[in-house]
């Protein structure tokens, strides 16, 4: 029997998120007979660091400062690969991607790929940190084996301010079809959690994003007032890192406290399937994307969506929903009033379309099958 090709991920955080959740499924479904994996995390691990833990697969920390690089942490990085031996070091987001370069290659592995997940970003809104380490690593990025990325929108941006890799390697995020399923009772769980009166007349709207500038919540909350003061009957629900009451700046945007009664703020959730499913319509208000996980998500739970035409969302959507211009609060508004004008059952079509899309051009399957013959093919992995 040949013996296992040896892969180490190391990632910026292991918080609630996109790439981590895609991380967490890949961990899941590689093919064990095959692939022995680890995971190591820059700062301490968060919630999906727990979940990849209970699957049986190790998970060391730095446990580097969020937003700070530590000597420490890199010589334990360096330790840490000299003592795994991987065949393969896949590294995920701008900090890891530059650290696991200088590591893996100090200690001696034969195979480092960066995956990028991002496009257009604004660096301003960021830690000076974060904008020297995106421009460092376009400098640099001939040196792993390959960059893989998630969309095609990334490798426009990444190759416009310099990125010029060896290889490309594009591999669109895979959805759980099966977990993300429309389900007939989800709707009226999710109104009962809520505490909400079971009426087709009221109007459930998710957005699935933590806070951070680039998901533009000041927009979706702009838009959601005006939505209301035109006459709809509409909640508002929020799920991701820090959508929490504590969370002073993000009151600050919803504004007035009789409407902040419509909004409903969840937080981090691991029945995110459970809450997108019992949704009329998901949006994203990115100002930024790659390839938005929570949309096609919600795409796969029969779900229409509203997004901003920022990365491939737009593309991913197609005629299954709507997109508009990002930071446009009219343009929303109004797209969220053709789908409450259209009606339930119009909604409930355009759902069934966006699973559909979902199941021939962005499954979970696909996105294994890349990575497995990535990390498999010769010269891309041990033999």
């Amino acid at each position: 029997m040949k013996p296992r090709i040896r892969i180490t991920h190391l990632i910026t955080t292991l918080d609630v998120g996109g790439s981590e959740m895609v991380l967490y499924r890949l961990l899941k479904h590689l093919d064990a007979a095959r692939f022995e994996n680890r995971v190591i995390s820059l700062v301490a691990p968060g919630d999906v660091g727990a979940q990849i833990a209970a699957l049986g697969i190790s998970v060391d920390t730095l446990d580097m400062p969020r937003g700070r690089p530590t000597l420490r942490g890199f010589i334990k990085l360096v330790r840490l690969l000299k003592n795994y031996q991987p065949d393969v070091l896949q590294t995920w987001l701008y900090h890891a991607d530059l650290l696991g370069l200088f590591a893996g290659k100090l200690a001696g592995v034969p195979n480092i790929f960066w995956n990028v997940r991002s496009s257009n970003m604004d660096m301003t809104q960021y830690r000076r940190l974060s904008g020297w380490t995106v421009r460092a690593c376009s400098k640099l990025a001939a040196m792993p084996r390959g960059v893989v990325i998630n969309s095609r929108a990334g490798l426009r941006y990444h190759t416009g301010i310099g990125y010029h890799p060896r290889r490309w390697i594009l591999i669109p995020n895979g959805i759980d079809t099966d977990h993300f399923r429309p389900h007939p009772h989800a709707r009226r769980a999710l109104l009962a959690e809520l505490s909400l009166p079971e009426t087709d007349e009221l109007l459930l709207i998710g957005y699935v994003a933590r806070f951070d500038p680039m998901k533009d919540h000041a927009t979706f909350f702009r838009a959601a007032r005006e939505f209301v003061n035109t006459g709809y009957n509409a909640h508002f629900i929020l799920c991701g890192t820090d959508m929490l009451e504590s969370n002073a700046d993000l009151l600050m945007m919803m504004g007035a406290q009789e409407f902040r009664s419509r909004v409903h703020l969840l937080g981090p959730r691991r029945d995110i399937a459970s809450i997108t499913a019992g949704l009329d319509w998901a949006v994203s208000a990115s100002l930024s994307e790659g390839f938005p996980n929570t949309i096609v998500e919600a795409m796969s739970s029969g779900v229409p969506c509203v997004v901003t035409a920022v990365g491939d969302s737009a593309e991913i959507v197609a005629d299954t929903g709507r997109f508009i211009s990002p930071g446009d609060d009219a343009q929303m508004v109004a797209a969220w009033r053709e789908l409450a004008d259209a009606g339930t059952a119009h909604r409930h079509n355009s759902g069934e379309l966006a699973r559909q899309r979902v199941l021939e051009n962005y499954s979970q399957d696909k996105m294994i099958q890349a990575y497995e013959e990535l990390y498999a093919q010769p010269g891309g992995a041990a033999e």
